[in-house]
């Protein structure tokens, strides 16, 4: 910590800690369609947070076939992918996995489709309607960075949304499709701060339109996102660890001078300066989804950001951020469902380097690196051979080297640090030393059986004294009664308990009106 901060500080601005929380045309009764709006809308209310899913590019030279592919999503038990296009050999193998998936019409495609409503038509029965419902195609990306990349085809932009949005209406299909296209941050003029970001007026005349689609539609805006790029063009304005979520210095601290909210990460900036930019066009209830966003693990020699330890810390921080649901400092409730980018290194793509190595593993399907795409909030600590056994934090080690450490297990280390969050039980916000202990033995009761280890570059040593104390509860604790507590991960926060009591009110609820929609 720096001089003058306080502990209080930098734990709140450290990046674990979360900074703010179909109708057809139809003959049917009002009564009716007003009972079904209803049972939908509670249905929506029902479903899941935020997804991290996952790209799968094509400009490979050898890539892996599509069965094996689908076998390395099962095995990481990635839920969501985004496909380029609309391999049919893709989405055969896709068929009756579950995978929610994201078509794509191309580029290339783009100028045929919005030009004729026939050809729209065509391309929805060949590429989404003929592996429905096998496959479970949830979205399609209309082209890719369209208004920065090929402006010739602007105009038909929407148009070309429109008319596939007209082709899912004729197959009934609108409902469980929905139609966005991803934009760069390059149609953003000025991202930072973002409370005043707007987009470029040269895309007024296609952006209200579109924006005004997504709205009547009930889509989302797609934003490809990628700190990397801002990192790099802002040679030197901003941190290397403002970038990867990594804990910044005190006097680092990115702030927003007309909200008075910091910024903990690039990633939250850039999602925040996409809704004021739409907020400044008079349209505020379109949720962002981040389409792409990762980090090169290789870079030639002017890319000495673009290397496997960034890589790795950016798309691990990435995945935690993202499944904690907590949103962004501007929209604390709106949750930013994410794609990385990208599963496999696309060797032929052309530029420097660090172009051909955004995957998280090699064309032969070894891993670059490990990331897990499970919410590990949600993993059991409970190990018997464990109870009474705790890592906790030592006392006389200098703050400093307990801050670093206990930054590394609630990032790269994926200890669940929810209780020390502010609010929750184990917060202490004047004693670092409960903080890291209860976020240490987290980890150490995580990892034990798979070889982590109860040392944290010499911060840490194992106790068989309970650290428990009031609802704080330590994983390996027997509670007082002396048996299992059952907390072993973590106290539930009241967030978490009122959304699993919401979604059981919900459920009963929904359950109790669909009897009754029916009759109607």
């Amino acid at each position: 910590m720096g001089p003058g901060a306080s502990f209080d500080q930098e734990l709140i601005r450290s990046p674990w800690i979360v900074t703010g929380q179909m109708l057809a045309r139809t003959s049917m009764s009002p009564r009716r369609l007003e009972a079904q709006a209803m049972l939908l809308m509670l249905m929506f209310l029902n479903a899941s947070g935020a997804f991290v899913g996952i790209n799968i590019g094509t400009q490979v030279s050898n890539p892996p076939s599509p069965s094996d592919i689908v076998s390395i999503l099962k095995e990481k038990k990635i839920q969501h992918v985004r496909l380029v296009n609309s391999d049919h050999q893709m989405l055969v193998a896709l068929a009756n996995t579950g995978i929610e998936v994201m078509v794509a019409v191309p580029n290339d495609q783009l100028l045929r489709v919005g030009q004729s409503r026939p050809t729209a038509a065509d391309w929805v029965n060949k590429n989404v309607a003929a592996y429905l419902p096998a496959t479970n195609i949830t979205y399609i990306a209309v082209g890719d960075e369209v208004l920065t990349t090929i402006p010739n085809a602007a105009l038909v932009l929407v148009p070309a949304l429109q008319f596939l949005q007209s082709a899912l209406l004729a197959a009934n299909l609108n409902t469980q499709v929905k139609l966005s296209s991803p934009h760069s941050m390059d149609v953003i003029s000025k991202a930072f701060p973002p409370s005043t970001a707007t987009f470029n007026s040269t895309w007024s005349s296609v952006m209200s339109p579109y924006l005004q689609f997504l709205k009547t539609t009930g889509s989302v805006f797609m934003l490809n996102a990628q700190p990397y790029y801002g990192y790099v063009k802002g040679q030197g304005i901003f941190p290397l660890e403002y970038a990867l979520f990594r804990s910044l210095n005190p006097n680092s601290q990115i702030a927003d001078p007309n909200t008075n909210l910091f910024y903990t990460n690039m990633f939250d900036a850039m999602v925040d300066a996409t809704y004021n930019s739409m907020k400044a066009m008079n349209f505020t209830d379109i949720p962002v989804m981040v389409t792409a966003s990762g980090w090169p693990s290789q870079g030639g020699r002017n890319e000495p950001a673009a290397d496997v330890d960034n890589a790795l810390a950016y798309n691990g921080n990435l995945i935690r951020h993202v499944l904690n649901n907590s949103g962004t400092p501007i929209q604390p409730n709106n949750q930013v469902s994410t794609y990385l980018f990208e599963l496999f290194n696309e060797d032929l793509r052309a530029g420097p380097v660090s172009e051909q190595n955004w995957g998280i593993m090699f064309t032969n399907a070894s891993a670059i690196y490990s990331l897990t795409f499970e919410d590990v909030a949600t993993t059991t600590t409970d190990s018997p051979a464990l109870r009474g056994m705790f890592c906790v934090a030592n006392s006389s080690a200098p703050h400093s080297a307990l801050k670093q450490s206990l930054d590394w297990a609630c990032g790269p280390g994926s200890a669940n640090c929810s209780a020390i969050q502010p609010g929750q039980p184990c917060y202490k916000p004047d004693d670092i030393v409960a903080v890291a202990s209860y976020a240490f033995n987290d980890y150490y009761h995580r990892t034990q059986a798979s070889g982590g280890t109860c040392n944290f570059n010499s911060t840490a040593t194992m106790s068989s004294t309970d650290p428990s104390h009031g609802s704080c509860i330590f994983a390996g604790s027997t509670g007082a009664n002396g048996s299992d507590s059952g907390a072993a991960s973590g106290p539930a926060s009241q967030d978490s308990f009122a959304s699993h009591s919401q979604s059981c009110w919900l459920t009963h609820l929904v359950a109790a009106l669909l009897p009754v929609v029916l009759l109607l």
